[in-house]
């Protein structure tokens, strides 16, 4: 027995949605339906249970593609994803008191964001550390490549941001699994340079199309089309941006477990199990016998054996998951709980108070600013996994304990 609902629209592509159990509201199924009527869709769209509307493009979709790329299901924030590691490290090697392990990370890693007319920016490097400049050596060269065609890219946040968080559902974690044993895990993407790029890529396709833009269901799903110059252009910078978003995950894993030694003087070591992946990226895939591009907006490669991460909410529980390789999701699970209000409708329903009674158990910011993160305003996370069980297997439950947010 199948565990998909299908969704079928006139002049449209069949909509798979592993969503049983989970709500999706009304806007995200007409989003999806938009997606599926363009004439490069392949086969089918596959809906994760984390879905909700996005810009453009739903959150928590698959779309296969032959022949053009949408910049908008992609996104700005391209590359973003998570990376976890386990350590050898036991809750009661933990301190007591996990305020001072929250303030070194928190120093040791730049986050959050300062207005332009309040001076330097606290999300950026000042003097990016030996890591952070080792990383940046090895994206250069591509980077050269792609602004002496489009040199508006240097006036970017490039170097500087590399190994710092952002701001948002951005976060890094200390976490405790089902045995006690203590992960690290964090979430974040291109930052400012990934944002440009998306940003340039998405108006120059609508430009591109503005003869043929009457005919897109939505002017978000303007496209590229393989074969053009624009379209090589954006593969190679979005290319450049997930490898940017990879190792900015990694130069942040690197600070973030020297800063922990100078809190936790036990000796630990790391790695045990790592995983770094994307949910917000395009890449060439084959699928059912086709060299296919998969765009997952919102979504995690969970091909046979692939390791994963499915974090849940601040102060909910989060998942490493291993793939089962369920071909008609595309080999894909979703990304995260899933929001079930926006960022305002959080802020204007939920008060401080919720906040710190809803994250009790975390050592975090507890203030107005983290409202909108708060965790009712995400779906269930066990509905979330629930539906998606034939898509990966749980392979660990994390709890968090401490919880940085940008």
């Amino acid at each position: 027995m199948t565990q998909y609902n299908l969704l079928q629209a006139e002049n449209a592509k069949p909509i798979k949605m592993w969503t049983q159990g989970v709500s999706v509201e009304d806007e995200a199924k007409n989003q999806l339906i938009k997606t599926a009527q363009l004439p490069f869709i392949f086969k089918h769209i596959a809906v994760m249970p984390d879905v909700h509307i996005g810009k453009g493009s739903t959150i928590g979709s698959v779309i296969p593609t032959m022949g053009a790329i949408i910049p908008a299901a992609v996104g700005v924030d391209i590359g973003c994803g998570m990376i976890a590691v386990q350590t050898s490290l036991v809750a009661t090697d933990l301190p007591d008191n996990l305020l001072p392990l929250r303030q070194v990370i928190e120093k040791a890693v730049p986050h959050g964001m300062t207005p332009k007319y309040r001076g330097r920016d606290n999300g950026s490097w000042q003097n990016p550390p030996p890591i952070v400049n080792q990383y940046w050596q090895l994206l250069l060269p591509d980077f050269e490549k792609i602004t002496a065609k489009y040199p508006r890219f240097l006036k970017t946040k490039n170097h500087k941001h590399l190994g710092t968080l952002g701001t948002g559902n951005h976060f890094i974690e200390i976490c405790l699994d089902e045995t006690d044993s203590v992960w690290i895990m964090l979430h974040s993407g291109s930052r400012g340079i990934g944002n440009t790029i998306g940003n340039f890529f998405i108006e120059l396709a609508k430009k591109d199309m503005e003869v043929h833009i009457r005919n897109l269901p939505d002017i978000d799903l303007a496209y590229l089309q393989e074969g053009t110059e624009h379209f090589q252009d954006y593969v190679e910078a979005v290319h450049w941006a997930q490898e940017f978003a990879r190792l900015n995950r990694e130069a942040m894993m690197h600070n973030v477990i020297a800063a922990m030694r100078k809190i936790i003087t036990k000796p630990f070591t790391t790695h045990l199990s790592a995983v770094n992946c994307h949910h917000n990226y395009v890449q060439k895939e084959q699928h059912f016998g086709e060299e296919i591009f998969i765009t997952r907006k919102g979504a995690v490669s969970a091909r046979k054996g692939e390791l994963g991460i499915i974090p849940g909410s601040m102060g909910a529980k989060s998942y490493i998951v291993r793939g089962l390789g369920n071909e008609e999701s595309f080999c894909s699970c979703s990304h995260g709980a899933g929001r079930i209000m926006s960022r305002t409708d959080a802020k204007k329903q939920f008060t401080i108070d919720d906040q710190i009674k809803a994250t009790a158990h975390v050592e975090c910011r507890k203030d107005a600013d983290v409202i909108d993160e708060i965790p009712m305003a995400y779906k269930d996370i066990d509905a979330v996994m629930t539906a998606q069980k034939e898509l990966v297997e749980i392979v660990h439950q994390l709890r968090q304990v401490v919880c940085v947010k940008g």
